[in-house]
């Protein structure tokens, strides 16, 4: 069994990188995990299909300041190749933006185009406010600037206006405006999201009804706030898709992390473990390298994709080093069957748009508490604490809800999977996934026709 994954989708008639101190840290939530490149990757949609549009919008959606009526442009792209057009009422799939440049996303999601000619669909993916080229405090024309986003989080006047309520304002806006300029009154319009862009879908689903005919939000983490899932909940996961990969290779990193501290403390320790993961650069302390371990072992289940399967590249690497007398050994070889052909190893993760933006968003907003508790963890005891988390900021799974929000679910999985890119290694379990999500999508779309008296058969 494989990562559990679960997608949120809600229906027409009703009401899916911080460096913190502490081991548990909110994961980012970006569709794929960008630190391994797939040589498969294959592009979801062609240029020429895409034309770029940039909507004056409205900074703050819900104050009558005189700040509150200053516009920046937002970036939104449209792929007008499958529409039926609005003579036909025919459908608008809307993409979310998130956590980062939107060209990022539009290239990897397969979902879209394989799907809009078969519904007719016109396709709109709008970027999220402060990420790309959508910055209110600067657009420097360069949608990956680190710089732009830098200034943004420090501009104590414009930050503020930094958060998903705004977001979701900017959304609604845009698509008012879309379907008024196109003439397309009575085109539904889907809006669809993954992971922190998924929160964002059904969030718009519920706070403007009168917009989305419904949301398809895949892996998001909405039921992560206010005690609704336990503190454990994902590092148990990242433990258990470990332990079912193998139960070697879950015992070794159990018991790695005080081997880590007891090399530390030794006169020259970070110097021997420098050496021994052969870092890019001298270690400073010991958090280095288990934050690193950390982070690649949460990914590597977050991102448990196949037909390669991350976690159990790790382990398989870890299992065939046993005879190794060094567990740190053990440990290592698995890192090189994770990151293969790299002459050292980067202890710090790089610094985007993504790390810096998504910090703020995590400390001022998206408080997730994340905790180690468990006593069959792999990973070492750390529970969530709100102060270490406040001080922190100071330096700078799911049932159908009801008939009409529906959790579509399987035992295996991977984060954001069934809006990627479909390939012909696809496993039965994820081409029934997303066929059962467009059944879902194509039930919405029947039921309003009839409503509208219109026949789409």
């Amino acid at each position: 069994m494989k990562l559990v994954f679960l997608w949120l989708l809600l229906f027409v008639f009703t009401f899916s990188a911080t460096t913190f101190g502490a081991l548990n840290k909110t994961p980012r939530l970006s569709l794929i995990n960008r630190s391994l490149k797939d040589p498969n990757a294959v592009s979801a949609t062609v240029s020429k299909d895409l034309q770029v549009f940039f909507y004056n919008q409205t900074l703050d959606h819900f104050n009558f300041n005189p700040e509150s009526y200053a516009t920046f442009p937002q970036r939104y792209f449209i792929n007008f190749k499958w529409w039926g057009g609005a003579k036909t009422h025919a459908p608008i799939i809307v993409y979310l933006g998130a956590e980062g440049p939107i060209d990022r996303d539009i290239e990897i999601l397969g979902f879209f185009t394989e799907n809009a000619p078969g519904f007719n669909a016109l396709l709109v993916y709008i970027e999220h406010r402060f990420y790309g080229e959508s910055n209110p405090v600067e657009s420097s024309g360069d949608p990956d600037s680190v710089e732009a986003m830098a200034k943004s989080v420090k501009n104590e006047t414009l930050r503020g206006y930094f958060n998903s309520a705004q977001a979701l304002a900017d959304y609604a806006e845009i698509l008012v405006h879309l379907k008024k300029k196109l003439h397309a009154h009575k085109s539904p319009i889907i809006v669809v999201g993954g992971s922190y862009g998924g929160m964002l879908a059904s969030w718009f689903r519920l706070k403007y009804p009168h917009i989305a005919l419904g949301a398809l939000a895949s892996s998001a983490p909405i039921l992560y706030f206010n005690n609704l899932t336990p503190q454990d909940g994902y590092y148990s996961i990242v433990t258990k898709d470990f332990k079912e990969a193998s139960v070697n290779c879950y015992n070794t990193i159990k018991k790695s992390w005080n081997e880590i501290d007891r090399v530390a403390s030794m006169p020259e320790g970070l110097a021997i473990l420098s050496q021994k993961f052969k870092t890019c650069s001298p270690l400073k302390d010991s958090f280095e390298l288990t934050d690193f371990l950390n982070s690649m072992y949460a990914g590597a289940a977050q991102y448990n994709a196949p037909p390669k399967y991350p976690t159990t590249r790790i382990c398989n690497g870890i299992d065939e080093a046993s005879n190794a007398p060094d567990i740190l050994d053990r440990i290592f070889a698995g890192v090189v069957a994770y990151q293969p052909n790299k002459t050292c190893y980067n202890m710090t993760s790089e610094v985007s748009q993504t790390s810096i933006g998504w910090q703020w968003q995590v400390c001022s907003e998206m408080v997730i508490p994340i905790g180690i508790t468990s006593n069959v963890s792999m990973f070492p005891s750390s529970p969530y604490n709100v102060q270490e988390f406040i001080d922190d900021c100071k330096k700078m799974v799911l049932e159908d809800i009801s008939n009409s929000i529906l959790a579509v679910k399987t035992t295996e999985g991977s984060h954001c999977l069934d809006i990627l890119n479909s390939k012909k290694t696809d496993p039965d379990w994820l081409i029934k996934q997303r066929t059962e999500e467009v059944n879902i999508i194509s039930r919405w779309l029947r039921k309003y026709y009839r409503n509208l008296g219109v026949s789409k058969e």
